[in-house]
């Protein structure tokens, strides 16, 4: 019998279908999931403009799924996988949550965490690989500002 054995494309895609769903509501497409020991236990996407909310970003709905459906606020066994580099406020709660790895698709330039040292923003625990399907993010990401302009 062999284990299924899941990559980080393959819940980046997961993340992208999230993404697709904030676009199609209008908003800005961006998507996260959350997997603790192989399995999907949140997803989300934004919902900034339905709530009216701007700390409806993707990532903290996704983290505050995952924390109600493990009863924790920490998140160290878990990986949350976001098609954009996560802003300062979400890398802060991926740091408060205290995630074993953080996977992103594309860089965000102008208001992503790495506009810092990242050492200083994550937990020093947490993993961080990004670039992970980039090109589908940023392709999302382009297409939906150019369709507002």
């Amino acid at each position: 019998m062999s284990l299924l054995v899941f990559t980080d494309e393959y819940f980046m895609q997961e993340a992208i279908k999230e993404a697709k769903k904030a676009f199609a509501a209008n908003e800005v497409p961006i998507g996260a999931v959350i997997v603790c020991k192989g399995k999907i236990i949140a997803r989300a996407h934004n919902l900034t403009e339905l709530l009216n909310d701007v700390t409806a970003h993707a990532e903290m709905q996704a983290i505050t799924s995952a924390s109600n459906f493990l009863n924790g606020k920490y998140l160290n066994d878990c990986s949350i996988y976001v098609t954009i580099e996560p802003c300062l406020m979400c890398a802060g709660a991926i740091f408060w949550a205290q995630f074993g790895k953080l996977v992103y698709g594309a860089q965000d330039t102008k208001r992503g965490f790495n506009l810092l040292s990242h050492k200083e923003i994550l937990h020093p625990k947490t993993e961080i690989i990004s670039g992970v399907l980039k090109e589908e993010c940023a392709f999302l990401m382009k297409t939906f500002f150019q369709q507002k302009r």
